[in-house]
């Protein structure tokens, strides 16, 4: 146990150069294991990953075979249990939403804007073959003398 003396504050029992020696430690494991490609911050979070869908998968399916502990699967692989947990969620919702959708063509939407051209464009077209089907009978009507018959 360290003992206090005075107004400096200084610990008693362990010599200067034995603090000295730590600290000079603690700098060399921290320099060493950026040489080593440690790429976590300063405040010692970890570099955050990104598992690809199908290594998510895969850790699911490996996670459901019993021949293997899940520990030993978390361990491998750098995971912690509320990891699993939801990946385990992810794959089931996924699962559900697509045996929710039913079989068949799927209805495509369009767009309010070329639902209005497509529509003003049908009005035009139908207006034109309104006005072809006037002339049509009007040319009839001055080559066969007024029978809508051949």
């Amino acid at each position: 146990m360290l003992e206090w003396l005075g107004r400096r504050r200084e610990p008693v029992g362990r010599p200067e150069s034995a603090h000295a020696e730590v600290q000079e430690r603690k700098a060399m494991s921290v320099k060493d294991d950026n040489k080593a490609g440690d790429t976590s911050s300063s405040r010692g979070r970890k570099k955050r990953r990104h598992l690809s869908p199908e290594k998510k998968f895969q850790i699911y399916l490996e996670a459901q075979d019993s021949k293997k502990p899940v520990g030993e699967i978390l361990r491998r692989e750098g995971l912690y249990s509320t990891d699993l947990v939801r990946i385990r969620k992810q794959v089931r919702e996924g699962a559900l939403e697509r045996l929710g959708t039913r079989p068949g063509a799927k209805r495509k939407t369009v767009a309010r804007e070329d639902y209005e051209t497509l529509k003003k464009e049908l009005e035009e077209k139908e207006r034109a073959l309104a006005e072809q089907a006037v002339e049509l009978a009007i040319l009839r009507k001055k080559t066969n003398g007024g029978s809508w018959e051949r």
